[in-house]
């Protein structure tokens, strides 16, 4: 499919996932709006594929752990005169560690960003999206919705509240022609497991950001969207498995792969 003539907003566009959906809607012609906290970043990759593919990039820096950032990006395209027809929530972070031990403003500082900016932006520009049809909502899940994840309990958390927030959205606009997809990825060869600060939480095998955002494009270019896709056969399976298995059994495996 060609993106030409919409515009795609992408959250945490400064690398690993978000860059390569940036990259990948602007080879398909695509004009992008990168957001990020980190602007160099973002200035660098804008004039890349603005050289690179001839579309409009626009760099925006923001901090999405700030209550009402969706209103102040809205208001900031308004002003520059930028209309968003895709939104990919792609912007998220989690840790590793015993819940009693994890930093409490750590712990408000992933929810809100990995829910409430979520929630915020998609409920921002859902009414440009479903009114304009073109494009397509995407939100980054993660295989750890699908179940518990001890070791990991606030990531997983926000992650089950991402793929249940976009799969009832799915249904909701099913009579427009919007495309609202969540995709959940197993582990990813990304910065993530810096900020995770182990590689104990990547749990079967990485996966590149192009295989990740390939197989996203493939499921909101099939003639029935699906509301919701796993990245990857195996990440599939797992996924499969822990709605078969006893809860108490999904719940101490996911625990021992994780070091819980």
């Amino acid at each position: 499919m060609s993106y030409r003539g919409t515009t795609a907003l992408i959250t945490g566009a400064s690398a690993g996932l978000g860059e390569e959906f940036a990259r990948q809607w602007a080879e398909r012609g695509a004009d992008v709006v990168l957001v990020a906290r980190r602007l160099d970043r973002l200035t660098a990759l804008a004039d890349t594929l603005e050289r690179t593919y001839g579309v409009t990039a626009t760099p925006l820096a923001a901090d999405l752990a700030r209550p009402g950032a969706g209103s102040a990006l809205r208001t900031e395209l308004q002003q520059r005169g930028i209309t968003v027809q895709t939104l990919i929530n792609n912007a998220g972070f989690g840790s590793h560690g015993a819940f009693l031990e994890q930093d409490p403003d750590e712990i408000t500082r992933m929810i809100q960003v990995n829910v409430g900016a979520v929630a915020d932006l998609t409920r921002t520009f859902l009414p440009d999206l479903a009114a304009d049809g073109r494009g397509a909502l995407v939100t980054v899940a993660s295989t750890a919705a699908y179940q518990p994840t001890p070791a990991m309990a606030v990531y997983g958390a926000t992650k089950a509240f991402v793929l249940s927030l976009t799969e009832a959205l799915a249904y909701e606009t099913r009579h427009s022609s919007l495309r609202v997809l969540a995709v959940s990825p197993g582990p990813v060869s990304t910065e993530f497991f810096d900020v995770v600060g182990t590689q104990e939480a990547a749990v079967g095998r990485m996966s590149t950001p192009a295989q990740v955002v390939t197989a996203t494009r493939r499921a909101l270019e099939r003639r029935s969207t699906p509301p919701s896709t796993v990245a990857g056969l195996s990440n599939l399976l797992s996924s499969l498995a822990t709605r078969f298995a006893p809860r108490r059994v999904v719940l101490a495996t996911a625990g021992r792969a994780l070091g819980a």
